[in-house]
């Protein structure tokens, strides 16, 4: 889960961002960006100056830089907190990610100044007009690359505000995360395995398509397999299969193709190993072909589980329904 937090100076970010990461939450903060970008440049990392790097970044690469950056550092199993959003083109980059919420600190403007001055950082407003002149500013602009605090804040999940002491705070925050943890869920199992087995594709050594099959009994792994040549073969992607480097149309010519596919691999690996697959359950990132589809029958497996279908999808499914095997075909997004 991501707790994203945007607030407006002095309302207390800083210290909702150390309450999680003293539970355990990772830290990230889009303003750490900007201060990287200065240190590379050379340059002082003052307030004036984030706020013009900034700016720079959005308007050379899209409003969103600055967001795209973090996601790609944050695992997608990681608890994580992203400090310092302030602009929604920040939010929406960071929604692609399902388990992202947006948590906004508000407090009395008197109070905030009274936490900026205690601060002393460089470049903070010295007077209560300055405070509320640099506030403006920063709320709304009709730049839509720069900060926007205002509808940065319109987009939050949830309001904490900060206008009493520390220990309140945490409270609130503590009372609205476990809300959004609950809210959260877990992955299915189908939604588990074959993400598990998108995984194992990465390991496909074919040219022309990576493939994976999980075969699962009680809930538990009992083996897995992805597409490539035969154990010992040059692989297919360094030219070892001369029909995918021949880059021939999909499901035709497959006699003379060297690659084992997926399903293929796991049914194998698990008689390699001793593993009776019987009434186990197969899922695939691609529905079998005649080939596998057939070996699927004679192993004992009971259902079929895939993601997408293959181009020869209707002969093995007729195949598989024959044989009493269940099949299915479900949908798995690309981020948890």
């Amino acid at each position: 889960m991501i707790i994203g937090i945007t607030g407006k100076n002095g309302s207390g970010k800083g210290e909702a961002a150390r309450f999680l990461v003293d539970s355990g939450y990772e830290y990230f903060s889009l303003s750490d960006v900007l201060r990287d970008e200065l240190l590379a440049r050379k340059k002082e990392t003052s307030r004036e100056n984030l706020l013009a790097i900034g700016n720079e970044l959005r308007k050379a690469h899209g409003a969103g830089v600055l967001a795209e950056k973090i996601l790609q550092k944050v695992r997608i199993d990681a608890h994580a907190v992203v400090d310092s959003i302030r602009n929604p083109f920040e939010v929406e980059v960071l929604r692609r990610r399902k388990d992202f919420h947006l948590l906004s600190i508000e407090a009395e403007p008197e109070a905030r100044f009274k936490r900026t001055l205690s601060r002393n950082r460089d470049g903070d407003p010295k007077t209560y007009d300055q405070f509320l002149d640099v506030e403006r500013r920063e709320a709304k602009t009709p730049d839509p690359t720069t900060q926007q605090m205002d509808r940065t804040a319109e987009m939050s999940d949830a309001v904490v505000c900060n206008n009493g002491t520390v220990e309140e705070l945490y409270e609130q925050i503590r009372q609205v995360v476990q809300a959004m943890a609950a809210d959260q869920g877990r992955p299915d199992w189908d939604e588990y395995f074959m993400n598990i087995a998108s995984v194992v594709a990465l390991r496909g050594n074919c040219i022309k398509r990576k493939v994976a099959a999980v075969i699962v009994k009680d809930k538990r792994i009992i083996s897995t397999g992805y597409n490539g040549t035969p154990r010992g073969i040059t692989n297919c992607n360094e030219g070892g299969c001369a029909r995918c480097n021949h880059f021939g149309q999909s499901g035709e010519s497959l006699g003379e193709c060297l690659c084992s596919h997926a399903e293929e691999n796991s049914i194998v690996q698990a008689a390699y190993h001793g593993v009776s697959i019987k009434d186990s359950t197969i899922y695939t990132t691609y529905s079998p072909c005649l080939i596998c589809t057939k070996m699927i029958i004679n192993s004992g497996i009971s259902e079929v589980v895939y993601s997408k279908a293959y181009s020869i999808e209707d002969l093995p499914l007729k195949l598989l329904r024959e044989a009493g095997i269940k099949a299915r075909q479900i949908e798995i997004s690309d981020q948890v």
